[in-house]
């Protein structure tokens, strides 16, 4: 329902891309040379450090890509419907493979969050259930990568 409402309104989704993807970190894939930023969530940064069940750290940006890596690999080919793009100019997209949006299977997994600036909620329902299953990063602690990438400023002492 999502896709074919994106689709309606943004001229430049009439035609998805297709193909075989590489991934480039936990929510970006790249298509034909197109990288591509996944719709609506955001996994860590690649050298964001996080704390599983057991208080280890553990490279959670490197495990949610790994993880993408692995999902793309198993279900192929997959399929992105542009839905604009960013500051940078990379194509934003909703993507699918075999039939699944891929942000909300890696936020279902506990491996990326609902970013609601963006999603508008629509995938809190996948990280409500990741966060009482503890998948992924709700198995231990995190700081959400929206805040490790743009920090808020101490107060002065």
């Amino acid at each position: 329902m999502l896709i074919a409402c994106l689709g309606s309104t943004h001229p430049a989704a009439a035609a998805p891309l297709v193909g075989v993807p590489s991934v480039v970190d936990g929510d970006t894939i790249e298509i034909h040379g197109e990288r591509i930023r996944l719709n609506g969530i955001d996994a860590p940064e690649s050298d964001q450090v996080c704390v599983d069940g057991a208080g280890k750290k553990y490279r959670c940006g490197q495990v949610a890509a790994l993880a993408l890596d692995d999902f793309l690999k198993a279900n192929r080919p997959t399929s992105c419907i542009e839905v604009g793009r960013d500051r940078w100019r990379r194509m934003v997209a909703v993507c699918t493979a075999n039939a699944v949006d891929i942000a909300e299977w890696l936020v279902r997994q506990g491996y990326a969050l609902d970013w609601r600036k963006y999603s508008y909620g629509a995938y809190a329902q996948a990280q409500s259930e990741a966060r009482a299953a503890k998948r992924g990063m709700w198995a231990g602690s995190f700081t959400a990568p929206w805040e490790v990438r743009h920090p808020k400023p101490r107060p002065a002492k």
